[in-house]
């Protein structure tokens, strides 16, 4: 009796343990993604947003958000400047990463999802900063 007891108490704590709101350790901080969210919003750029997005990641489905965010970020950069058929390069892109991972079953696949697609922003990013604004 004892025992079960003590058994149902573990469970019980378990599974209070694995309930709570997803949250990562983050900037060495419990955060939640939408509070990762507005600290992506609030860097300085492309890099340090791919940067807090890589060292915040959740690994799972929770990702999407903040990937999107990056990919925010990093668009602020080049996507203006991009002529029609860049912009359809850079959509066919993203479809790409999209399209790899649709048949996976998983969280953890949405966040690979997530991360190709910030990394295809930030490699636009990256072109574009260093062309200059005269390139653009």
């Amino acid at each position: 009796m004892l025992l079960r007891s003590c058994l149902v108490g573990l469970v019980v704590v378990l599974s209070l343990a694995a309930s709570p709101a997803r949250s990562a350790v983050c900037m060495e901080k419990s955060m939640t993604p939408d509070e990762i969210v507005a600290a992506i919003n609030a860097t300085t750029g492309c890099a340090p947003a791919m940067k807090l997005f890589t060292d915040c990641a959740f690994g799972a489905s929770g990702d999407v958000q903040l990937g999107e965010a990056v990919e925010k970020k990093c668009e602020a950069d080049f996507l203006s400047g991009l002529k029609a058929t860049q912009k359809k390069a850079y959509s066919a892109q993203l479809g790409r990463c999209d399209r790899k991972y649709r048949n996976e079953s998983g969280t953890m696949y949405r966040s690979f999802t997530a991360f190709c697609r910030a990394e295809v922003s930030q490699r636009y990013s990256q072109k574009a900063l260093k062309a200059g604004p005269k390139a653009r």
